[in-house]
């Protein structure tokens, strides 16, 4: 009986200390820090984040450095964003050091620390893939044989700095995964623009130009967010529409027709729910920030909400559809809340009084607001008949009255957004870029162009002439 007890007190003793361990070992945190400094900032913070998932937003101190310090955090890509977005590869127990100039954000981007090395090949790959890709053009009229010869010989080349850097630092196979995806699949990319650039000429294409296709993985979640992956599926996705229409016909990338397959043929191929939904994300925002016809945008906003099964994601789309078919010709543009120079608050509609041209700049895009506001003085002298009304996004008053007085801009026709979240909502500035062209009664003629594209002169034109 004696024995007996003993033995059940020992085993007792024994699960006890198991269980111990255990709970040590899951209690054993390892810190992982993110610090640097920004050159030239032009915002007060950095915002840190995992995929669309804000992790923290961490202020600058008087020196334009910051700290992150996270105790819990998996192995993987993670995303950091001071006006401009980069990627990086973050392990626990890292203690990653960045530095950046805004003036050349990527460029600029060097790390260092526990973790460094790392990422400086994922930023020198990123950076020689830009470069690569803004000289593709020039090879289009090769043979298919010729340009893959060119790209292969670029895809090998940072294949065996991949090999080398491998074989001589200790890295996780997340990273590996990471790295080769960078080069795999913006190879794959390089196929698809060159299939793009020759869709009117399929006999240039050999029969097995496209076998890489076979190799695609429609499934890697982790890379979900990662810009070399995404872009490949965007131009696969964009190139199997443009198969489905007539060799010789111009495809328009902003109609309902284009944009309606595209997201009917990620539904149908993509098994990731995760995937899918970013997809469907960036494609419904794109058609609907473009989009011109209402009853065009209901149909697809109704098509994608039964292909999304993201809750998040068609809350933004919905608020984004919402205020996008307010925004279509025929309407009348939301009266929003605007200040002059004098800082009295006026209405939108109230400064209306004839046809109006309305622009958006920032003092932080310093060769925007001069471009545009050259644009704008250029369309005045030609069309006098337009006012041109520049509205400011930014939110200091004294800053923005300094840059319109040292301008030499009329101040009868600047001012500034009196509640940027409203006016964003209801006029959804996603781009700088964006233009409204307005009757004298404050009705859109039309409110999905900008003022360089190559048809403006045509549509001012042809406002006056109705």
């Amino acid at each position: 009986m004696k024995v007996r007890l003993f033995k059940k007190i020992l085993l007792l003793l024994l699960i006890t200390s198991l269980f111990s361990c255990k709970d040590k070992e899951e209690s054993v945190v390892e810190t992982t820090y993110i610090s640097g400094q920004i050159v030239n900032p032009t915002l007060d913070y950095i915002i840190f984040s995992e995929g669309s998932h804000v992790l923290d937003t961490v202020k600058l101190d008087a020196n334009n450095f910051f700290q992150y310090k996270i105790d819990k955090i998996k192995p993987g890509l993670y995303s950091f964003k001071h006006s401009e977005t980069q990627v990086f590869f973050i392990e626990p127990g890292d203690s990653l050091l960045m530095h950046i100039n805004t003036i050349d954000f990527d460029e600029s981007l060097a790390y260092s620390g526990q973790g460094g090395e790392q990422n400086n090949l994922l930023i020198d790959l990123y950076l020689r893939n830009e470069t690569e890709n803004q000289n593709l053009p020039k090879w289009y009229a090769l043979s298919s044989k010729d340009f893959e010869s060119k790209i292969d010989s670029l895809k090998e080349i940072k294949t065996a700095e991949y090999k080398e850097f491998v074989e001589n630092n200790e890295v996780a196979d997340e990273f590996k995964k990471v790295a080769l995806a960078n080069i795999e699949y913006d190879y794959y990319s390089k196929k698809e623009m060159y299939g793009a650039a020759n869709r009117s000429n399929p006999e240039k294409l050999g029969k097995d130009f496209f076998d890489y296709r076979k190799n695609i993985n429609f499934a890697l979640d982790e890379l979900k967010f990662y810009y070399p992956y995404y872009r490949f599926m965007n131009r696969y996705f964009e190139n199997m529409v443009c198969s489905e229409f007539d060799k010789k016909e111009r495809v328009d990338r902003n109609s309902f027709k284009y944009n309606y397959r595209k997201i009917q043929l990620i539904d149908s191929i993509v098994p990731s729910d995760s995937i899918k939904n970013n997809l469907l994300r960036y494609n419904a925002m794109y058609y609907l920030l473009n989009a011109k016809d209402s009853e065009e945008e209901r149909r697809f906003f109704e098509a994608f909400s039964k292909m999304n099964t993201s809750k998040k994601n068609l809350e933004e789309v919905s608020k984004v559809f919402n205020a996008s078919v307010k925004l279509t010709a025929g309407n009348t543009i939301p009266n929003i809340l605007l200040v002059n120079t004098d800082n009295v608050v006026k209405d939108l509609q109230s400064i209306i009084n004839q046809p109006t041209v309305l622009f958006f700049w920032s003092s932080q895009s310093t060769n925007h607001y001069k471009k545009i506001h050259n644009r704008a003085a250029e369309l005045k002298s030609k069309y006098p008949e337009y006012d041109f009304v520049g509205i400011n996004t930014d939110t200091h008053f004294k800053k923005w009255r300094e840059t319109v007085n040292r301008s030499g801009y009329n101040s009868t026709t600047e001012f500034q957004l009196e509640n940027l979240s409203d006016a964003d909502k209801k006029l959804v500035l996603n781009s700088m870029s964006k233009v409204f062209i307005l009757d004298k009664n404050g009705v859109i003629l039309e409110g999905k162009t900008n003022m360089f594209n190559a048809n403006f002169e045509e549509l001012l034109l042809g406002f006056l002439n109705r």
